[in-house]
């Protein structure tokens, strides 16, 4: 389009010839005399598509075959291109990766249909953090086992920070975020969450919500603003969502294997911090680890850690004993047969104190 202006300035305009002008471009004068004529930018129409290799020996009906099996299929176990190319080379397959992948992208978008549009979100720095769970397989001290990861994510630098447990109690919930502040250094001003139980305890329409009075304690406590996404709307929480896919690839596949959870948490510590030495998604001459390091001027001093138990009212048995969650708890035999608060937290911070009567 440059070239065209350039030509028609310099005949229109200038009051070149078109031999001279043709000499100075080395283009020919019908190609000059074309620009002359039609003012509207030059374009290319592509002749024939272009020649792309294609599955052969009938590799693309054993793909689309086994792409109709995945989809039958849970969602997280629906194996990716890279996957299904690996089965077809199993099989006998020598072509290359690029038509596996193209074949699985049309068959993608033909099961898809109507697709959705969504407008990217930007957060500022120290603006807001996203809270998701997911459940994943492990195996802890030699045996196979599910395990609930909280993961946590800063919007504006991306910094990852994962913890598991063996369920998604209350006090786990607090125990993760207390973690995951501690891990960050700071505190943001917001934390974006969906809509469980232990977070929040009624649901309207609209976007109101009552949230359980001790994660409301906890907001408070870290002054942070709760902000629970509207219903089956993944997307407003994208990046977490995202990571939990991204990290059950990384982390998870193959299963890990430790001797306990502790020993599992320690190490999901030390992947958190090495995976922040990736390439920001945005800013790509800057690491995540180079952007949170700037972001972390805009977060809140993060002050004296949360309590995080959980408080319920729970009868003495005649044994002596109060029983919680398949757990039994020793009490002092003055308290046989009344009520007594259990503090619920931590294992290793759980305790039982007297309560009224009934």
């Amino acid at each position: 389009m440059e070239s065209v202006s350039k030509i028609r300035c310099w005949i229109l305009g200038e009051g070149r010839s078109i031999r001279s002008v043709a000499r100075a471009t080395g283009l020919s004068r019908n190609t000059v005399k074309k620009y002359l004529k039609d003012d509207s930018p030059p374009s290319y129409q592509r002749q024939a598509p272009p020649a792309r290799h294609k599955l052969c020996d009938g590799f693309d009906t054993r793909l689309q075959e086994l792409f109709e099996q995945d989809q039958k299929r849970p969602r997280r176990e629906r194996r990716t291109a890279v996957r299904l190319y690996e089965q077809l080379v199993s099989e006998g397959y020598t072509g290359s990766y690029s038509p596996v992948q193209r074949f699985v992208r049309d068959l993608k978008r033909a099961d898809a249909g109507s697709v959705d549009a969504f407008i990217p979100l930007h957060f500022a720095a120290g603006d807001a953090l996203q809270f998701d769970w997911s459940e994943e397989r492990v195996v802890l001290g030699g045996v196979e086992r599910s395990v609930k990861v909280a993961h946590f994510r800063l919007c504006h630098s991306r910094k990852p920070f994962v913890v598991a447990y063996p369920g998604e109690a209350q006090e786990m919930v607090l125990d993760a975020f207390v973690r995951a502040l501690s891990f960050y250094g700071g505190v943001p001003r917001r934390v974006i969450i969906d809509n469980p139980k232990t977070m929040v305890t009624y649901v309207s329409r609209s976007k109101d919500r009552i949230f359980h009075p001790r994660f409301l304690a906890l907001m408070n406590h870290y002054v942070m603003e709760p902000v629970a996404c509207t219903p089956a709307s993944g997307w407003e929480k994208g990046q977490v969502e995202n990571q939990v896919q991204f990290l059950r690839g990384r982390l998870f596949a193959p299963m890990p294997a430790f001797d306990d959870l502790d020993a599992l948490n320690d190490w999901l510590h030390r992947r958190c911090v090495d995976l922040a030495n990736r390439a920001h998604p945005e800013q790509s001459t800057r690491t995540i680890a180079e952007v949170f390091d700037a972001e972390r001027a805009e977060l809140r001093p993060l002050g004296r850690a949360f309590d995080g138990y959980v408080e319920k009212t729970v009868r003495v048995r005649s044994t002596c004993l109060v029983q919680y969650a398949n757990n039994r708890y020793s009490v002092p035999s003055r308290f046989a047969g009344q009520h007594v608060s259990l503090r619920l937290c931590r294992p290793d911070r759980a305790g039982v104190r007297p309560g009224r009567h009934c």
